[in-house]
């Protein structure tokens, strides 16, 4: 028997990644996407045009969210409320990530939170989506530098300071007509070759519980799930995807490069493959990183060069910036638009319209591919469920939103330790650099 499919709506498309993994389960079917960028919407229109995304019929609606009316587009595609099966999107997340300036809602795209709210209140969607960074659950309505915290001499936090006030202004926002768990999961934990830590938060209006699978992917001696030693059929996890696998075979003939300008190329030369700023000369290092040589973290990305050995660092949308630089292992340059596409592992026939700097930041705000397909089936459980069940509420009351931490957190291999550079070496064994592995796999908490 065909399996049933279910209606989709995407929000704040950009490139889609996200609504690729999710029509590759062939549960769903895309009706309309809302996306603000007119180049961003451009790669949407050519997309399908060419048949790879949705279908001929599938709706594009450019401009500001805030200004597109859900009731209009909601009637535009043929649908009451409560008959949408999804609404999916991933608001704009840079307010909400550790390492930037964190104003959370005081910057205009932390509000983007109740836009998608606003479409999931008047379509009243069976289900719905919302990606974002793992910052978004710690993150504080009103943000308080560390410098003036209570640990630091400072007054007590507000509640609206307090760690978690956003995401628990959210909860109560959905006033109790939709149960949400929330997951802290990384994309390298099941089969994308790239280190990406996000936030799933999947909300239904039948009080059920939603689960998010166990990793299929990790170091080579890391045994799956929770597995006893006593075990005798346990079965190691699937190492985790490499760069150069994912890289294998890519014809680019003509690549579009946002490239290292001539300065950060001279110390980028200097560095061996799977170093970083650490294999500089000192007077070099300090000499090109300024004050950041003094800072105590985050410098790992430092005139970082790449490893074919490793998953990829977390695509970002400009990989020629010398903090967070994506060098390539063998050539002193930065990963093209078509190397970055296939770690975040787009079809290599996706059109990307628009500027260079346009394209990889379709690119490099995507949700990797293959972490899209694990949410689409996730979801698409949910709903076989509710269909089954006549769409009856789950017996008792809505339990308090979950957040629950799937391994998120993951490093391969150790830079420094003790005074020591460590660096790695492809085709070794490096069992000097690698990491243990994560003694956490799961960890769940109530956010009341």
């Amino acid at each position: 028997m065909p399996k049933r499919q279910f209606t989709a709506l995407s929000l704040f498309s950009g490139g889609m990644g996200l609504d690729i993994g999710i029509e590759q389960t062939r549960r769903f079917h895309l009706l309309g996407c809302c996306e603000l960028v007119p180049t961003f919407c451009s790669t949407i229109r050519a997309n399908r045009d060419a048949g790879r995304i949705g279908g001929k019929n599938l709706k594009v609606y450019e401009g500001d969210i805030s200004t597109l009316d859900p009731a209009q587009i909601m009637g535009e595609l043929g649908l009451k409320p409560g008959e949408l099966d999804l609404i999916l999107g991933g608001p704009p997340c840079q307010s909400f990530s550790t390492t930037g300036k964190r104003a959370t809602v005081q910057d205009r795209r932390g509000t983007m939170l109740w836009q998608f709210l606003r479409f999931v209140e008047v379509f009243k969607p069976k289900s719905f989506v919302l990606e974002n960074v793992r910052g978004l659950m710690s993150a504080a309505l009103r943000h308080r530098p560390i410098k003036d915290r209570p640990d630091k001499g400072g007054k007590s936090l507000e509640e609206d300071e307090q760690p978690g006030s956003v995401i628990r202004s959210f909860i109560r926002d959905l006033h109790d007509a939709y149960r949400m768990d929330c997951f802290e999961v990384n994309a390298v934990n099941y089969g994308t070759p790239q280190l990406r830590e996000r936030a799933i938060l999947v909300g239904n209006m039948f009080n059920r519980l939603v689960d998010f699978p166990d990793p299929t992917h990790g170091n080579a001696n890391e045994q799956s799930k929770t597995a006893s030693l006593f075990d005798e059929d346990v079965e190691s996890l699937t190492p985790f995807k490499t760069m150069g696998e994912a890289l294998k075979g890519l014809n680019d003939p003509n690549p579009v490069i946002m490239d290292f300008s001539p300065r950060k190329k001279s110390y980028l030369q200097l560095v061996p493959q799977g170093g970083n700023w650490r294999s500089l000369p000192e007077a070099i290092a300090k000499e090109s990183m300024g004050k950041a040589y003094f800072a105590k973290g985050g410098r790992s990305g430092w005139w970082r060069r790449l490893s074919f050995d490793l998953p990829s660092p977390t695509i970002v949308t400009m990989p020629n910036h010398s903090s967070t630089a994506l060098c390539h292992p063998t050539e002193t340059r930065a990963l093209s638009l078509r190397e970055c596409a296939r770690i975040q592992e787009f079809p290599d026939d996706w059109i990307f319209c628009g500027t260079p700097l346009e394209q990889y930041t379709q690119v490099g705000n995507a949700v990797p591919v293959g972490l899209a397909v694990v949410v689409g089936g996730v979801v698409a459980k949910l709903l076989d469920c509710i269909y089954d069940d006549g769409f009856k509420l789950a017996e008792g009351h809505l339990e308090a939103c979950r957040i629950v931490y799937i391994k998120s957190h993951i490093r391969t291999r150790q830079w420094f330790k003790a005074g020591a550079t460590y660096l790695w070496q492809d085709g070794e064994d490096n069992n000097d650099v690698k990491y243990s592995p994560a003694k956490t796999t799961r960890k769940v908490r109530r956010l009341e």
